[in-house]
């Protein structure tokens, strides 16, 4: 099936999401300008249709609005792949951004577990905190079974290295979302 729509309702947060695996339409807004373009650019870079909208409680911050989106999203990349039969699985990637080096290896593997090394020199871009990174992609990383490490070699921008690092995550799930016609890659015939 390879898409699918996600509508999250909480307290803090009213969520509509569609993923395409195959393309179509990007219109992202979350409330958070600096956000929206990191989602952009995901959506760009891996190739992906990618429509969110998000209200969230921004009075208070942008952390469940970042979170949140990370949850949608990963309820939907897990809703797409299914049970993963016929995917290459693995992907990685190094994405240069200016002085900024990001690197991201994955592995749709069912068993969610991020490791994040990047060091925001910044902690602010626009109005976006820079260390809400790593919380959008651990809520990622556990609602789409995701085995994923993320590392900022170098760099000495925040903005830099934060857009390397979702570069890098888009390109990295593009690899590992190609379909390959086979049955489930793994030694156990499940992931």
């Amino acid at each position: 099936m390879r898409n699918a729509e996600i509508k999250r309702k909480t307290k803090e947060t009213d969520i509509t999401l569609a993923l395409d695996l195959e393309g179509g339409a990007r219109q992202i807004d979350t409330g958070i300008g600096f956000f929206d373009h990191m989602l952009n650019s995901f959506a760009v870079h891996s190739g992906f249709g990618l429509t969110l909208t998000c209200r969230g409680d921004l009075a208070v911050d942008g952390h469940h609005t970042v979170e949140d989106c990370g949850i949608a999203l990963g309820q939907a990349l897990r809703q797409c792949l299914g049970d993963k039969a016929g995917i290459a699985r693995f992907g990685q990637a190094f994405v240069p951004m200016d002085e900024a080096l990001g690197f991201c290896a994955l592995d749709i593997s069912g068993r969610p577990y991020l490791v994040f090394d990047a060091p925001m020199p910044q902690p602010m871009c626009g109005g976006y905190d820079t260390c809400l990174t790593v919380e959008f992609m651990r809520a990622l990383s556990v609602n789409a079974g995701l085995t994923l490490h993320l590392k900022c070699e170098y760099g000495d921008n925040a903005h830099h290295i934060t857009e390397a690092l979702f570069k890098a995550l888009a390109r990295a799930l593009k690899q590992a979302v190609a379909q390959t016609g086979g049955g489930v890659l793994s030694a156990k015939g499940v992931l």
